[in-house]
């Protein structure tokens, strides 16, 4: 990593010298991109350098918000997947199998040391991974097959609200008197979003929703635990290997295609706002993995080391919005009036739900 990433290597723009190949001009493209930019700041952060003149508390929020640009393009992405014909169960296991081999390189090449969880988190690891890595994206692409982007998101990020709930009612953990106004709020605004016409949208997407949200805090509520105790990078990558072969044995047994049933070489229609055109699915899943889920978490998860994970937390917050926009981009998909105001009025309350449990170290999502 070292020789890779030296500081004369890295303080020292790679691109200095552009000749005028296509390879160039691509690795021109890559590095001058937003994309580019982002990676070079999780680079320079992941190796220490300290050349920069701009905080890396600075560099940390622009890595999550980073990271919540990238997974709200990646509901409209994964909705074009989905659009395309395959199931969501075969659109989880692509996405398990697909981040676990990706992941698993990284820890291999960087976090050789640290990819062990000590044995009496293993139980604890097998939930994480089953249902808060495992399930959680059936739901959540169930949920923005049927219903807006925006809506499903929103739903999804009720998870903190229930954590809290979890951790006050179950556990008897302190909790500040936050807790409250924020079950408050979020229950006003989801009567808002019914009052401005919920009972029109499609039941099963709701359900889809609502079950998100609790595998999302199940995801939440193991991967506290084992993050405080192991490497994040390994947990994650541990939580979609189990993933993986959850659905590898759901396809092999025949309760869901397989997700290696798929054809890398169909076609999957992109929306009429960028173009309408015609490109491989293969390359539509390939996004999904690399640039939707493994870069942004692992933006996020770098942003955790220079500043406190609820700040994170919060600042993720704004990916049902981010979804939305995106999804009024590329589908033409509107809200209410009503449906916003309730909207703005639950985010409301999961960050009260996050600020009522400040001191407590949550992982990065991988949503």
């Amino acid at each position: 990593m070292g020789a890779l990433f030296s500081r004369q290597s890295v303080t020292k723009h790679p691109l200095s010298t552009v000749r005028s190949s296509r390879s160039q001009r691509l690795t021109t493209w890559l590095w001058f991109s937003p994309l580019g930019e982002n990676l070079w700041i999780l680079a320079r952060l992941h190796c220490g350098v300290r050349s920069t003149p701009i905080p890396r508390e600075t560099l940390a929020v622009g890595l999550v918000l980073f990271g919540v640009v990238a997974f709200s393009i990646n509901a409209g992405v994964s909705r074009i997947a989905l659009d395309s014909g395959i199931s969501a169960a075969v659109l989880s296991g692509v996405r398990a199998v697909g981040s676990a081999s990706l992941l698993g390189l990284a820890v291999l090449l960087f976090r050789r040391s640290q990819w062990r969880i000590p044995k009496q988190d293993h139980g604890v690891l097998l939930i994480y991974g089953l249902v808060g890595v495992g399930i959680m994206p059936l739901f959540y692409f169930e949920a923005i097959s049927r219903i807006p982007i925006g809506l499903a998101l929103l739903l999804e990020f009720l998870a903190p609200v229930w954590v809290a709930l979890w951790a006050r009612i179950v556990r008897r953990q302190e909790v500040n008197r936050l807790l409250w106004p924020a079950v408050s709020l979020t229950v006003v605004g989801l009567a808002v979003i019914a009052g401005a016409g919920l009972g029109d949208l499609d039941p099963v997407g709701i359900l889809a929703g609502i079950a998100c949200s609790f595998a999302f805090a199940t995801y939440f509520i193991f991967g506290e635990r084992l993050v405080s105790r192991s490497d994040p990078i390994a947990v994650t990558f541990w939580g979609f290997s189990i993933s993986g072969i959850l659905w590898t044995v759901v396809g092999l047994t025949g309760f869901a295609s397989a997700w290696w049933s798929i054809s890398l070489t169909d076609d999957a229609q992109t929306p009429e706002a960028v173009g309408g055109l015609v490109v491989p699915l293969g390359l539509v899943l390939l996004w999904v993995v690399a640039l939707g889920t493994v870069i942004p978490f692992s933006a996020e998860t770098t942003a955790m080391k220079f500043i406190p994970a609820i700040y994170v937390s919060i600042i993720a917050t704004a990916e049902p919005v981010g979804s939305a926009v995106v999804a009024w981009w590329l589908f033409d998909q509107t809200l209410e009036a009503g449906q916003i105001i309730g909207g703005l009025i639950v985010v409301s309350g999961i960050v009260l739900a996050l600020l009522s449990r400040p001191g407590h170290q949550l992982p990065a999502t991988v949503e």
